[in-house]
């Protein structure tokens, strides 16, 4: 079952995430978190990891829409995207799918929410 979208970014992996956090914001998300795993495994386990940082996204117009829709929605927010290094060594953008994610709600008026969030997500990633 996939649960994503990604993309394949050239680039350093700094400045794909700086490309990455743009492009997001000119789709109308604001990065409400940053996480950077790879440091968080090497201070709290003594463990390497490759570099990859989790991005928690969100738009609060959206935001507003699905809490009106259904309180409980905030368990799902932000909407998270990652940025990481594969196996082979390439920078991968990947965004969760909002139908996805907000079809665990079962509720249709999120449908419309989760469709636009979905637009926004595809727009940003297909600008990278």
């Amino acid at each position: 079952m996939e649960y994503t979208t990604q993309t394949q970014v050239d680039g350093e992996f700094d400045a794909v995430v700086e490309r990455t956090v743009d492009a997001l914001e000119d789709a109308g998300f604001g990065i409400l978190s940053d996480i950077d795993v790879q440091t968080t495994f090497e201070k709290k386990l003594d463990e390497e990891f490759r570099q990859y940082r989790i991005l928690g996204a969100c738009n609060p117009g959206l935001a507003r829409q699905g809490l009106d829709a259904d309180i409980e929605l905030g368990a799902l927010l932000p909407c998270n995207v990652v940025v990481y290094e594969s196996d082979d060594g390439d920078v991968v953008v990947s965004a969760v799918d909002p139908e996805r994610l907000l079809g665990v709600a079962d509720d249709s008026d999120l449908d419309a929410v989760a469709q636009d969030a979905a637009d926004r997500f595809d727009r940003a990633l297909g600008d990278l």
